[in-house]
Order: C-alpha cells, then sequence, then structure tokens
C-alpha cells in the first residue's frame, strides 16, 4: 500500500559529548496510526526546504521539553532555566508558513502549536502560571517525582469552538485533555481561529483560516496513547485522510521536455 509520507522535524541534544536529532517516538507512532509513513527530519538548511517538502504530504511538528526562543516575539528569557532549541527554532519557524501556503496538512502538537503560532505573528506566555486569572497548566509536570501516566493523564476539559474544523471532527462541545505545558498563547497571530479553549480561556486549539488545506493545532498531547483514546484518533484519522487526499489531489501536467 503506498502510504503517505509525513514529515517529522526532529529535535537537538546533547547527549555525552556528541550531538544528536532525536524525535519522540509517540510522535513517530501517531503518524502510523493515521495511516501515513514517518520520516524523521534533522535540522534542515533554507536550500533545503522545498526539496523536503516535494517529498511529503504532510508535516506533523512535535511537542519537546524545549521552548521557543522568546527573541521571535520580541522579549527575553523569563527563566534561563528552562531548556531552549534555537536550531530547531531557525528551520521550522520559516518552514511552516511554506507547509501552509502549498496547501499541505499540519498537524502540529504543544511546542509545535506554539511553533506556528509565533511563526504566523503569534506571542507567547513564558510562564502562563504566574499570569493572573490564568491556571497552573504544567499539571503533574511540575513534579519531579511524577510517571509518564500521571504527567499525561486527564487534566481539565477543553470547550470546542462551534462551527470549526475541530467541532467537525470531534462532533462534540467538550472532551477532557492532558496538560503538559508552562508557556502558552499570548497574542493569537493574525488570521487564526480559536478551535478550543481551556476552562480559564487560554487557546488550546487553532487553525488557519485562509490556509488551502487540512491545517491544525493543539497544545495538549493527542499521541499519547492514543490508539486507546478515541479523541485522538479521530484528530488522527483526520490529519491521515487529509494526507491522503494531498497525495491524491490532481496536478497540471508537466512539459514536455
Amino acid at each position: 500500500m503506498n502510504k503517505p509520507v509525513v514529515l517529522v522535524p526532529s529535535c537537538n541534544r546533547t547527549l555525552g559529548q556528541h550531538l544528536f536529532h532525536v524525535a519522540g517516538r509517540k510522535y513517530v507512532e501517531a503518524v502510523r496510526l493515521a495511516g501515513a509513513l514517518p520520516l524523521i527530519v534533522p535540522v534542515a538548511h533554507a536550500d533545503e526546504f522545498d526539496a523536503l517538502l516535494d517529498l511529503a504530504h504532510g508535516v506533523l511538528l512535535t511537542g519537546s521539553p524545549s521552548n521557543v526562543h522568546p527573541r521571535h516575539f520580541g522579549e527575553g528569557v523569563h527563566d534561563t532555566t528552562l531548556p531552549l532549541d534555537t536550531e530547531r527554532d531557525d528551520w521550522t519557524l520559516p518552514l511552516i508558513p511554506r507547509i501552509l501556503a502549498r496547501g499541505m496538512p499540519l498537524f502540529a502538537i504543544c511546542r509545535g502549536f506554539q511553533e506556528a503560532n509565533v511563526a504566523l505573528g503569534g506571542s507567547l506566555h513564558q510562564a502562563v502560571h504566574e499570569v493572573a486569572g490564568q491556571h497552573d497548566h504544567r499539571g503533574a509536570g511540575g513534579r519531579a517525582d511524577a510517571s509518564a501516566e500521571e504527567v499525561y493523564d486527564f487534566a481539565h476539559a477543553v470547550e470546542v469552538q462551534p462551527g470549526g474544523l475541530l467541532a467537525g471532527i470531534l462532533g462534540e462541545r467538550e472532551v477532557r485533555v492532558n496538560s503538559v505545558h508552562g508557556q502558552g498563547i499570548n497574542r493569537l497571530a493574525p488570521g487564526l481561529r480559536v478551535e478550543a479553549r481551556a476552562p480559564d480561556g487560554l487557546v488550546e486549539a487553532f487553525s488557519v483560516e485562509s490556509a488551502p488545506g487540512f491545517n491544525l493545532c493543539v497544545q495538549w498531547h493527542p499521541e499519547w496513547q492514543a490508539a486507546s483514546n478515541p479523541v485522538s484518533m479521530r484528530l488522527l484519522r483526520a490529519f491521515g485522510d487529509a494526507c491522503r487526499a494531498f497525495r491524491d489531489r490532481p496536478r497540471a501536467p508537466q512539459p514536455a521536455r
């Protein structure tokens, strides 16, 4: 079976004395659950962007322990103890508008959600829990002794906004999600449609209204134990269907040589 190809941009880690490109296995498996073929991509240079996108039928932007560097929205670093990944910033941020302009399906999770907002002109709260009126969205992830099951357990509900892409996929007004993020959207980028909000009003999902293709960005982690989560599977199937449709789209004939 000819599966659509989904690019999964990697993060950057130092292990021992050497640099590595890494991608969380749960994101790779989520792409497989979507019925697509995952392709992990290392740091790319600007002159490689189009060649990489030519290989693919969709892009999944993963979550990560690292944060988007605040220089990309005009701020200094609030907490220097938190990890950054400027090499990832340097190529995923300019890649996002190219993905959207092609009409290529985009599914962005947690850090990827934040990247998309910043890449399109928005900003982030660097510490949501310090903002008046906002809840602490770090969940059990704020505890050093928490197990993965505790960290990714359901933390709160999100209210799905009526009439949007997410409402059409889920068919529900409210779903429960996990919450593992210290940062969150401050200023929503121009042209973004809010698809879901947390109980404190924080944006939990958005899409780019003007983009010609499927795109959905979520703050929570639907990839966690996705096979046993009906909400996650609806999201992944929608993304996979969009990737197959993009692969099979009619194309203009190539000129004779």
